[in-house]
């Protein structure tokens, strides 16, 4: 299993706005191969900004390269760079290969 995480540092007032962008996004993921699942974190919140992470799980590290470089993952950000500011810096990107797990 291989879990993909992007980190946003939310500016504080905004995640309303950040979270709508994300249910209202075409996502595509159900049409890759090894895609397993999806899920948008919100953690703590600092005095400037509210931590949330992208967390996506693929069947192999493999797999998720392939989304990264498909039509489907182009489609799923377009327009990402248009929008007014919505995150501290830019995203930071985790990529984790299970090494054990329990269910």
């Amino acid at each position: 299993m291989y879990i993909a995480m992007n980190r946003f540092k939310v500016i504080k007032g905004m995640e309303a706005e950040f979270e709508e962008v994300w249910r209202n996004r075409p996502r595509n993921l159900h049409e890759m191969e090894g895609y397993v699942s999806f899920n948008l974190l919100k953690g703590a919140t600092a005095e400037d900004h509210t931590l949330y992470s992208s967390h996506t799980v693929w069947q192999t590290q493999e797999n998720f390269v392939a989304w990264t470089k498909s039509q489907q993952f182009r489609d799923s950000h377009k327009g990402a760079g248009d929008r007014k500011p919505m995150f501290l810096g830019h995203p930071n990107f985790e990529g984790f290969e299970s090494v054990e797990g329990v269910g």
